[in-house]
């Protein structure tokens, strides 16, 4: 695939949570900064809080205390947001995207390039968000899936959407199967305070981004735990190992998990309070049963229906990975939470290097 050399006309965001909202503000700052004529678009099922939005430049719900740019445009309408766009964005949540791009599909041009924002495994398939939209949008818009594979991305990096939305500098890696595709989207959403990099590892950078997610729900046991700062960073250190293992079992490159979507992404998830698989982990880690985390969570930890899927991928390909393993004997009440560390000390002793 060839993209088109002048940037998009229309750039479209489907999904508007807290990161939806966000790139959206990204991708309108990069615009503006570029001085390019660029019509960005924020889609969201709720009409009547995307008029508000619209209204108030405002999205308090997931982004408080933060000034939408004025060039951004909203709808609720899916087919005029999607009407010309160019780039489709999707910040929908990994076990939804299925079901939304099914009603996206016959509105997309097919030869619009497709972001992916979701970092999780499809938990029915045990499929890739990249792959859902290949598969999704080739059998939805009368083209093959191997056409959107080659012309769907992926961006991820340490995203911790608030930080973003407050404009704290930060980077992050676009992947695309050829490095035209990603240099085209990076392009696009390059603002003054969001660095994108770009790579062609779409699986490892896909693969870092969503293990990182199961990582963080055992560091925030550990915090609910009382246990201190070792505990935690001995956790984040086998967490990336265990990814690296995954990663190089699909295809996946080593420098990719060393990089800012590997290493990068799990410090961030890991350490901030605003990492909603930190804040479940620690809930549980507190005491609270699952159903109470779910409850008391206001927003998607991708980890929780993303772990049972990650460690069946792991098993397919024989992959150890004892720390997902133990996280998910945790959400299926297997292991009690008091017995999480013991279980992870009390494995064999063996060489440090990533294949042990």
């Amino acid at each position: 695939m060839s993209p088109r050399p002048e940037a998009p006309a229309k750039v479209t965001v489907l999904g508007a949570g807290s990161w939806g909202t966000t790139f959206a503000k990204v991708l309108a700052d990069a615009a503006a900064d570029a001085g390019a004529p660029r019509t960005v678009c924020l889609w969201g099922r709720n009409a009547q809080a995307v008029a508000a939005m619209a209204r108030e430049r405002r999205n308090d719900r997931y982004v408080p205390e933060v000034r939408l740019p004025d060039g951004l445009e909203f709808s609720s309408d899916l087919a005029a947001a999607l009407d010309g766009a160019g780039l489709v964005v999707a910040a929908i949540p990994a076990q939804s995207l299925r079901a939304q791009l099914e009603i996206a599909a016959p509105h997309l041009d097919p030869d619009a390039v497709v972001l992916s924002l979701a970092k999780g495994l499809e938990s029915s398939t045990g499929l890739r968000m990249t792959q859902v939209i290949a598969e999704v949008l080739g059998e939805g818009t009368g083209t093959t899936a191997a056409h959107w594979l080659r012309r769907t991305c992926v961006l991820s990096g340490p995203n911790l959407a608030m930080e973003i939305a407050r404009e704290e500098p930060t980077a992050s890696v676009v992947a695309a199967q050829e490095h035209g595709t990603a240099a085209w989207v990076a392009r696009c959403c390059a603002a003054p305070y969001f660095r994108p990099y770009t790579n062609t590892d779409v699986v490892g950078t896909e693969i870092g981004g969503l293990v990182k997610n199961v990582i963080a729900l055992c560091v925030g046991i550990c915090d609910g735990r009382g246990y201190g700062d070792n505990s935690k960073a001995s956790v984040m250190t086998r967490g990336l190992a265990e990814t690296t293992r995954l990663a190089l079992a699909l295809g996946g490159q080593l420098t990719t998990l060393s990089g800012l979507s590997g290493m990068g992404d799990l410090v961030a998830t890991c350490s901030s309070s605003l990492s909603r698989n930190h804040t479940a982990g620690r809930l549980l880690g507190s005491g609270l049963t699952l159903a109470q985390v779910q409850d008391a969570m206001t927003q998607t930890a991708e980890g929780i229906k993303s772990a049972p899927a990650v460690l069946a991928l792991a098993h397919r390909h024989g992959v150890d990975m004892p720390i997902t393993e133990a996280v998910v004997g945790v959400l299926r009440n297997d292991i009690p939470v008091q017995e999480l560390a013991p279980r992870l000390l009390g494995r064999d002793l063996k060489s440090e290097g990533n294949s042990a």
